[in-house]
């Protein structure tokens, strides 16, 4: 048979302490255990709580962090000097090299050629130079000739005088004839005249010195020409040989055997993967307690977040907005306040087993304790 249905009183609610009501629990307060479980975790807590604030206003408050921060590398970019085809490639992509260490080779036969022409030209100059100076001294020769000619005639032409006079006396004296008087005139002049012929022989004799001495001169210089253009022809053909100017590894490789470059054009990059640092951009309001040397610790993404040592190395002299292709111009238009970024550098100190693995380009996060003395000064101390 079925339960007979439960008695209620007059408004319909059923009367306490039926069947259905549910026992009432007690207070999970009540068990002694929990409340000092409870008050242990508050103990804890509360310890905690104080250490990290103690932390934080000792030490925390002072620390200045960024994840605005990328490992960074001087490379340096390959590019030929002259023009030509790739004969040769002797490295690879990603290749370690050395300072010195050949990388490719332009073919060299137009370099060679031009190089043997600017030599013959040269030898051209120098057999220029050997004529003109032959002539030099051919033509001291001829003036010594026309100096000795002057010098004869001179003789003549004095010897000459004195006769003219010696019997336009005794002619005076009805001794010599005057014609012949008349005749030892007519001598003289004409010892004096080739006297003044044989002056201005030499005169041109020694003009032509002067001449024949500038020519020399104009060889000479030639000559020099000549050199340099040897010189530019050599080192022309020296940069046929395209080295590595710094130790690192090879990167960004676009060239391959047969290509026409041409000078100024991006080969490949060498980058010095063992001098990489690190550049943080820190706020504007970050910046004021930091100096150089003071220690700062590294955290890079790609090693899970392995930790590094580094040193602040030297602040950017103005804040990235001020390199940026367009610089801001807060003087125009409507103002408003944003705060910049101070590019800030920092000597990395990787351990061993990171020597060589920490890439430009890698994402981290930098911290700086502001509130240590910088490494000289410790240093000092």
């Amino acid at each position: 048979m079925a339960d007979p249905a439960p008695q209620s009183d007059g408004d319909g609610a059923r009367p306490p302490g039926g069947p259905d009501v549910p026992p009432k629990r007690p207070s999970p307060l009540a068990n002694p255990r929990v409340r000092v479980v409870l008050l242990l975790v508050g103990i804890v807590v509360v310890i905690g709580v104080a250490v990290l604030g103690f932390r934080w206003f000792t030490h925390g408050r002072f620390v200045q962090s960024t994840n605005d921060a990328y490992v960074r590398a001087d490379q340096v970019t390959v590019a030929p000097k002259v023009s030509g085809y790739v004969e040769a490639v002797y490295v690879a992509d990603n290749q370690a090299v050395a300072a010195g260490q050949p990388l490719l080779k332009i073919d060299t036969a137009n370099y060679d050629a031009t190089l043997a022409t600017q030599r013959a030209t040269a030898a051209a100059r120098e057999a220029d130079i050997e004529a003109a100076r032959r002539q030099v001294a051919q033509q001291q020769e001829a003036v010594a000739q026309a100096s000795a000619q002057l010098k004869g005639a001179q003789d003549a032409a004095a010897y000459a005088d004195h006769e003219a006079e010696r019997y336009k006396l005794l002619s005076s004296q009805g001794v010599e004839t005057q014609q012949r008087y008349a005749q030892a005139v007519d001598q003289r002049n004409q010892a004096q005249a080739t006297a003044r012929a044989n002056a201005a022989a030499k005169a041109q004799a020694e003009r032509q010195v002067a001449t024949l001495s500038a020519q020399v001169g104009q060889a000479e210089a030639q000559l020099k020409a000549a050199q340099a253009q040897v010189t530019t022809a050599q080192i022309n053909l020296g940069d046929t040989l395209i080295r590595a100017a710094i130790a690192g590894r090879i990167g960004d490789k676009s060239v391959r055997l047969g290509q026409f470059v041409q000078p100024g054009a991006r080969l490949m990059s060498v980058v010095p993967v063992q001098d990489v640092y690190l550049v943080g951009n820190f706020k504007e309001t970050q910046i004021g307690r930091m100096q150089i040397g003071q220690r700062a610790t590294v955290s890079l993404d790609a090693f899970g977040g392995r930790k590094i040592e580094a040193v602040v190395d030297s602040f950017s002299p103005g804040t990235g907005a001020q390199f940026a292709l367009l610089p801001p111009e807060n003087a125009t238009g409507n103002f408003t306040k944003i705060v910049q970024r101070v590019p800030v550098r920092f000597r990395l100190r990787p351990p061993q087993d990171l020597q060589g693995r920490i890439l430009p380009g890698l994402s981290a996060t930098v911290s700086v304790d502001t509130s240590a003395a910088p490494e000289r000064q410790r240093a000092a101390r």
